[in-house]
């Protein structure tokens, strides 16, 4: 893109990094470039498309105006409201790291595997079942 030209409307670029709180966009036919952002930007964006209009139509000066969002895949909920994360899946929720895992299962199962479990509490440490078995 030539820094010469002039561009109206919007672009769709991909938000290249955030340094510093700043974000720099990857935009069609140019190099990285540092913006400026409307909308609040996370590092978990980092990747995205997102849609980019020019002040006074300058090729230099990018703003970023949103980021573009994919629906959730069907079967997949996902609530983030900044106090709390609700993710539901119709069959199974699997949180996984390396070895540790945490699977809960439409069945009502929890499953907790790993290397190393461990458990602490200030207060009661209460292990509750219709049975309980250990080793």
């Amino acid at each position: 893109m030539d820094i010469g030209t002039k561009l109206e409307g919007v672009q769709v670029g991909r938000l290249a990094k955030l340094e510093g709180g700043v974000p720099w966009v990857d935009l069609p036919g140019s190099a990285s470039r540092r913006a400026r952002a409307a909308t609040d930007l996370r590092a978990s964006d980092v990747g995205s498309d997102v849609v980019t209009a020019f002040e006074e139509g300058d090729p230099a000066l990018p703003i970023i105006l949103g980021v573009v969002r994919v629906p959730a895949r069907e079967g997949v909920d996902a609530k983030v409201d900044g106090e709390s994360i609700v993710v539901t899946g119709r069959r199974d929720v699997v949180l996984r790291c390396g070895k540790a895992s945490i699977t809960l299962t439409h069945a009502g199962k929890v499953l907790i595997q790993g290397t190393y479990v461990s458990t602490h509490s200030k207060g009661v440490n209460r292990i509750k079942g219709g049975s309980v078995q250990i080793n």
